[in-house]
């Protein structure tokens, strides 16, 4: 059975803090657990927009079952709400491991939303080590209340 895949991208923001993570993602255990796709860019590109890094992520989270992506900008906060328009996809800001944990746990986060100007490179660590371990809780509360993001997904 093919790995489930993780799927992760930048803007130029994030672009440094997207390639130190693929170093340590591919230094770690993830890898027996994940495909790991850098979906770029691969060159820091000064004028790019974040809107397109959480759109290819998007797209490949709804086209790849039981995938996770991870995405950086200045912020977290436009990468997360470009990611959040589409159907299927529920990025969080993962600011804290516990904000992480509580969004896996209740929430079946399947994007993590990362902020290179506001996290330092442990925290960040952290974060993603939460967002690649915690599992969903499918209680039918959580359940019910996820199914309601999608109502009103615009794609």
């Amino acid at each position: 059975m093919p790995l489930p895949r993780l799927f992760i991208a930048s803007d130029h923001r994030g672009f440094a803090d997207k390639q130190r993570l693929l170093r340590v993602l591919g230094d770690s255990n993830v890898r027996e657990k994940f495909e790991i796709i850098d979906l770029g860019p691969t060159t820091l590109k000064p004028e790019d927009d974040f809107n397109d890094a959480a759109i290819n992520v998007a797209r490949n989270i709804r086209a790849n079952a039981n995938s996770r992506g991870i995405l950086i900008c200045g912020s977290a906060h436009g990468i997360s709400i470009q990611a959040n328009r589409f159907k299927g996809v529920r990025a969080i800001c993962g600011y804290t491991p516990e904000l992480v944990h509580l969004g896996r746990l209740h929430n079946d986060a399947n994007v993590l939303c990362l902020s290179s100007d506001f996290m330092d490179d442990a925290t960040m660590d952290r974060s993603v080590s939460m967002f690649l371990s915690a599992e969903f809780l499918p209680e039918e509360r959580y359940i019910r209340r996820n199914a309601r993001l999608d109502d009103e997904a615009i794609y």
